[in-house]
């Protein structure tokens, strides 16, 4: 295995991305957990892009095999999926202005690409029409406020405390 990828840096963001994965395994309002900001971290983060898709990704299956498997996980993986891309557009950017426009991008996007899955699946009683696509969305409403508000958090919980880590141990953090 390459020696570059096993640093001390990549230990503690990886660490820090399973520690939250598994707290999608307690209890927590819906939607009101800190897998967008894994996803959002992930992609800022790991260099390495492939591995920044795969370790938030593969914790999010992990905590599923507990949690069970739905018809919109593809939804669900997809919207992460682009969460990591917005981490990728915010490295070198990392400010508290620029990660919480991210964060909020990030749920936005949970909420239309979910919605849109599970009106899509037809696992809701909402008609197969434009009409039926605006009721899902307003469905999820209370959904998203729980999402943005734990984006929000968590998002903050990880890049503050990596600065905060940074700040005591600075080539703990360094790249």
């Amino acid at each position: 295995m390459d020696k570059k990828l096993i640093t001390p840096r990549m230990m503690l963001i990886i660490t820090a991305i399973i520690a939250a994965a598994f707290m999608r395994l307690v209890p927590h309002w819906p939607n009101f957990t800190p897998v967008a900001a894994i996803a959002l971290f992930s992609g800022t983060y790991i260099s390495r892009k492939a591995f920044a898709f795969v370790i938030p990704l593969a914790a999010m299956l992990i905590s599923d095999l507990f949690l069970g498997f739905h018809s919109t996980m593809i939804a669900v993986y997809a919207a992460f999926g682009i969460t990591v891309l917005i981490g990728f557009a915010l490295r070198n950017r990392v400010k508290f202005g620029n990660v919480a426009l991210a964060s909020v991008a990030s749920s936005v996007i949970f909420f239309l690409i979910t919605n849109f899955g599970s009106w899509l699946s037809g696992m809701m009683p909402y008609p197969m029409n434009f009409s039926g696509l605006m009721m899902a969305y307003t469905a999820g409403i209370p959904f998203f406020n729980n999402g943005l508000m734990g984006d929000l958090l968590y998002s903050t919980v990880f890049f503050g405390g990596f600065y905060l880590v940074g700040l005591k141990f600075p080539s703990l953090v360094k790249a």
